[in-house]
């Protein structure tokens, strides 16, 4: 026998249905009007009382925060997974607090350009429960406005060059 569903689980299907199309010659569902909510807090279990010691633990993580809109072009990502293009040099910041992971990646990336380099990698590892700092925050650091003219773009890379953990980054030409 099913359950009716609760109003909260009839309000997040609405706004998944929302987002989808129906296939051709299919009609949308109908759902039942949502009954409003409430206006007494539910019931709460029982509190749950923290261990002298023990850290709150994070929630799962769901994916990394979307990264600079102008991403690598998928071609051009494609051909530095597959080797085609090689990367020309890799920072990893495993261990570096957020200052000096920060400072590195800027020199790193400034020398890399100086030097020619068109692609590199930089890992930065998936952090406790995939909620790394350093990956979390890798993408605002190339936001940079002294990185405006050297990062042409930013993806996640493949599974064989670390996977969440690493970033590809297409670097532009070095001005002359």
């Amino acid at each position: 026998m099913k359950r009716p569903l609760r109003p909260e689980e009839t309000r997040l299907w609405a706004v998944v249905t929302a987002t989808v199309r129906p296939s051709p010659g299919r009609a949308a569902p109908k759902l039942a009007a949502p009954s409003p909510a409430p206006s007494a807090a539910p019931a709460v279990g029982p509190a749950k009382v923290a261990r002298p010691g023990s850290a709150p633990r994070p929630k799962a993580a769901a994916k990394p925060p979307a990264l600079d809109p102008q991403g690598i072009e998928p071609r051009r990502k494609h051909r530095i997974a597959r080797g085609r293009e090689v990367i020309e040099a890799r920072l990893d910041l495993h261990g570096l607090d957020q200052d000096r992971a920060r400072t590195r990646l800027l020199d790193f990336l400034l020398d890399a350009q100086a030097a020619g380099a068109r692609a590199v990698l930089v890992i930065t590892g998936k952090g406790y429960a995939g909620q790394g700092v350093l990956r979390r925050r890798t993408p605002e650091w190339l936001a940079d406005p002294r990185l405006r003219g050297v990062v042409a773009g930013l993806s996640p890379a493949e599974a064989h060059h670390g996977g969440d953990g690493a970033y590809y980054i297409a670097l532009r030409r070095k001005a002359q």
